[in-house]
């Protein structure tokens, strides 16, 4: 039931694909969007290669919990390389605001908002005590700085540097320095992800030395601890255990001061448990001139305060970084750089695009370097073209950076001039409809957004967000409602339910066993139930396979005359309920009007000839096949059922639906309004009017205080 135009199929890692995948590489290169930086990144000893976040697992071994490599279970570490970057952060606020422009899941827009994580506040300079240095903190509840009692650094922090280097020898001894050192060498073998997970334990080590908290003269011991990204805010956070979670933890587990001052609900005694710590709601206590002052009002009072006393000023911090596309792997499009004698990096020049893998490889595995590093045919191929002494860049491209654009190339996808001509994307693009699966609901979204507003600031296309409807589908479970897994041996089969139930089954089960984005647990019985409807369907279109003129009803009467609306009403429904994505609504629908029409058939009414190939018509697209047999046994139309014209809805038909309202009088059923819906009256006065009539006998003599009216459901003068 799906057609593929294989004339437009495209690879990724089809040169001609990944030619304009390195173009787009080379676009950023020009406008400073594309650099190459030393950053952290997780490190497989054993395998000598960088790994993704993905491919670090979480294992306990000698019970102690370790992140290693899925591939040969080695400890990863952190390690310091150089690396390409795209400079994906120079759109965050974009990123952000556009979100607007798009009809897209809550839940997704939110995702992707937590992800960017803008946040604002203010960066507060600290003075260390008797030494000439500062810390800057970037905090967004300033407010709470009077119960301000501590100071943690991450271990990258310049700080922690220059402790490790020896600068302040003189005032800490070699014993606290030998534990730091130690602490920055254990924590390089912890992933980013472990360090963000805020529940877990806590560690650190005090480094003796004290910053003085700007608002009471208090000192505060500063630490140095993973629990704090060098890639959030400045790499330093002033701790308020009494407000803030992991604060509190780290406070409670170093026993360091908690005091508090914000008040919810009149509380001021000390906080003893993290259930006691307020995050964002109360009135400022124990703060001098904040004093009495809410949370929303004390923030803007000490952000002012803050920057009068030239102590801070107002920032915005973001959790987004820039996007690292460097991969020392064999798979993926080479990066398009070429280095000079010197090492100066160079662009590709386009006329060798595509910048091919090397054939030459044998030995895809990593052993320190990338794989391309093997390749002799590619350095003879970099001096042949660009000079002797020159080499090429080794490591390949991310492959998100191949998905997050291919939508363009769909549209033109043989065009060897360009990535797709403008006249295809202004047709086609953007995307009107888009169904992916929850998993790319971050990470390519948020690529792709890049690409197209980069594409965008470049003349290239027209329109700032490439899906303007998105949605997402669940997964379809086994039997015992786990994903499917040859290890658990709960794997269905498609080939193996059409050879029993017909393909048309099996699609239209998949439709019916619930809302498109949920997960559903197969049920054979289900299966065998859909089977059976197509069945009924099929036997009751069958005798009108003969009936080459449209046949009439046996009898025009309010049988034959209801069941005509209740297909008109399908038709209505099957139409709304298509756009909205209700598949499974669609055909519990359809399954409630076969059972009419059964009932109808029993009673000697035959539905006329038009209608029969109306409804197979609503069921063409969830049932493809057995529809358009029918459809050709019943019409004198050649054409294909998926080629005729969607039925339309006749509001006329509708009119003569029949609404009932109950009368009451004092609570007593008195008697009823029976409405068409053509004379419905058309305020609420009219319709009391009518009411009144109809129980008036009931009211006679009697004086009406009130009335009791549910629009549609109910009316009841209560006298």
């Amino acid at each position: 039931g799906i057609s593929y135009d294989w004339h437009t199929e495209l690879s990724t890692c089809d040169p001609n694909y990944y030619k304009w995948t390195q173009w787009i590489f080379l676009e950023l290169f020009k406008k400073g969007l594309a650099y190459k930086k030393k950053a952290p990144a997780n490190w497989c000893p054993s395998c000598q290669t960088v790994l993704a976040n993905e491919q670090v697992i979480k294992k306990t071994i000698k019970g102690e919990d370790l992140h290693v490599c899925e591939r040969c279970e080695s400890e990863v570490l952190q390690k310091n390389l150089e690396q390409w970057f795209f400079n994906i952060t120079k759109y965050k606020d974009e990123l952000l605001k556009d979100l607007e422009k798009v009809d897209w899941p809550e839940a997704t827009k939110e995702q992707q908002r937590n992800w960017i994580g803008r946040k604002e506040g203010i960066n507060i300079n600290y003075k260390l005590k008797n030494i000439d240095h500062s810390i800057t903190c970037f905090t967004t509840r300033p407010e709470t700085n009077f119960g301000a009692t501590f100071i943690v650094l991450a271990p990258e922090h310049d700080l922690i540097k220059s402790i490790i280097k020896g600068k302040y020898d003189d005032v800490i001894s070699n014993g606290v320095k030998a534990k730091i050192i130690k602490y920055v060498e254990q924590y390089k073998k912890k992933t980013g992800e472990e360090r963000m997970l805020e529940r877990r334990n806590k560690t650190g080590v005090d480094t003796t030395l004290k910053a003085i908290n700007i608002l009471n003269s208090k000192d505060m011991p500063i630490w140095v601890s993973d629990f704090v990204l060098s890639t959030f805010g400045t790499g330093a956070v002033v701790g308020v255990p009494g407000h803030d979670k992991r604060d509190f933890e780290f406070a409670k587990k170093f026993e360091l001061p908690v005091v508090r001052v914000v008040s919810e609900n009149a509380r001021r005694g000390p906080i003893v448990s993290i259930d006691e710590v307020q995050e964002n709601q109360g009135v400022i206590i124990n703060s001098d001139f904040l004093n009495g002052l809410n949370v929303s009002e004390a923030k803007d009072v000490i952000i002012d305060y803050i920057e009068k006393i030239g102590c801070g000023k107002r920032a915005i911090s973001y959790n987004l970084r820039d996007w690292g596309i460097s991969r020392q792997r064999y798979w993926g499009a080479p990066i398009p750089i070429v280095y000079d004698r010197e090492g100066v990096a160079h662009p590709v020049k386009e006329e060798h695009l595509p910048w091919k893998l090397p054939e030459d490889v044998v030995d895809f595995i990593p052993k320190g370097q990338p794989p391309l590093e093997q390749s002799i045919e590619l350095k003879e191929r970099t001096e042949r073209l660009y000079g002797k002494g020159w080499r090429p860049e080794y490591e390949t491209m991310d492959t998100f950076v191949d998905s997050s654009w291919y939508y363009l190339r769909y549209v033109d996808v043989n065009n060897n001039d360009t990535f797709a001509s403008k006249e295809r994307i202004n047709s086609f693009l953007p995307v009107d409809f888009y169904m992916i699966g929850a998993e790319h609901i971050v990470l390519h979204l948020l690529y792709s957004r890049f690409f197209t507003k980069f594409l965008r600031d470049n003349k290239y296309l027209s329109f700032d967000e490439p899906f303007k409807k998105m949605r997402h589908q669940g997964m379809i479970l086994g039997p015992d409602g786990k994903k499917m897994s040859k290890s658990k041996g709960n794997v269905i089969t498609p080939d193996e339910v059409i050879k029993k139930y017909g393909a048309d089954t099996l699609r239209v089960y998949e439709m019916f066993m619930g809302p498109i984005d949920s997960d559903k647990a197969w049920n054979e019985l289900s299966v065998q139930g859909v089977y059976r409807f197509l069945s009924r369907v099929w036997y009751l279109v069958i005798p009108y396979m003969n009936m080459k003129k449209e046949v009439n009803s046996k009898a025009i009467d309010s049988t034959e005359d209801d069941i005509e609306r209740k297909l008109n009403h399908l038709i209505k429904k099957i139409s709304k309920d298509i756009e909205l994505l209700k598949f499974n609504t669609s055909i519990a629908a359809m399954m409630k009007y076969v059972n009419e029409w059964e009932k109808a058939r029993k009673s000697g009414i035959f539905i006329s000839q038009k209608n029969v190939l109306e409804f197979l018509k609503l069921l063409a697209p969830f049932a493809p096949f057995i529809t358009e047999e029918l459809y050709q046994l019943v019409s004198c139309d050649a054409k294909s059922v998926h080629q005729s014209l969607w039925p339309r809805y006749d509001r006329s038909v509708s009119l003569s639906d029949v609404g009932i309202i109950p009368i009451q009088v004092n609570g007593k059923h008195r008697g009823q309004i029976i409405l068409k819906v053509e004379n419905i009256p058309s305020n609420e006065r009219d319709l009391l009017k009518e009411a009144k009539k109809v129980v008036g006998r009931h009211l006679a003599n009697k004086n009406v205080k009130k009335v009791i009216y549910v629009p549609g459901k109910i009316i009841n003068f209560v006298t």
